[in-house]
């Protein structure tokens, strides 16, 4: 098994202002054609920051597909040609008023592989001082909230944290406490 689908052709569905959705024709191993719908991202970033306290700082947001208020980590999508820290550390600032240091890379996380391409890169961080002023864009609403740690990740695992990215960045960090590296 040679586990790889080749593209023979690609029509492009939908082109906005953030995605790119298009229909392939794929060529599977076994020699049959299938069709392969996709949506392209431009990617993301992530951060969990951790107070002198021990304390996530979260934010809550609107998320218009799920028609819910949402407890995430700080993210934000990448601009074209980014360097996806400098992106993180932009976020950070727009929406917590904070500057970290200590910076930890947490690994990519492929949110939905069946048919989007997006990879969210995150990171933990050590931020002193309270939350200064937010410098959110025009259509971005959040509110800020510090939750400690150990009930953060209580929360993970009692699923009132539906949002991957969150869930991953909680608990990678809590593992980095544990282990004295953050």
């Amino acid at each position: 098994m040679k586990l790889y689908e080749e593209t023979k052709k690609e029509q492009e569905i939908f082109r906005g202002r953030i995605i790119r959705v298009h229909v392939d024709d794929v060529l599977l191993e076994n020699g049959s054609a299938s069709k392969r719908e996709v949506v392209e991202h431009p990617g993301g970033v992530s951060v969990a920051i951790l107070t002198e306290k021990n304390e996530l700082l979260f934010v809550r947001q609107f998320r218009y597909p799920y028609k819910q208020v949402l407890l995430e980590l700080p993210a934000g999508k990448l601009e074209p040609g980014e360097d996806p820290f400098e992106a993180i550390k932009r976020e950070q600032k727009e929406e917590t008023g904070t500057v970290g240091s200590c910076y930890i890379p947490l690994g990519e996380v492929y949110p939905t592989p069946g048919y989007c391409g997006e990879i969210i890169r995150l990171w933990a961080c050590r931020a002193s001082g309270e939350p200064g002023e937010l410098d959110l864009d025009e259509d971005e609403f959040i509110e800020v909230e510090r939750i400690p740690l150990d009930k953060a990740v209580e929360m993970v695992l009692n699923n009132e944290i539906p949002d991957a990215k969150t869930q991953i960045g909680v608990l990678k960090t809590a593992k980095l406490v544990e282990q004295g590296k953050l």
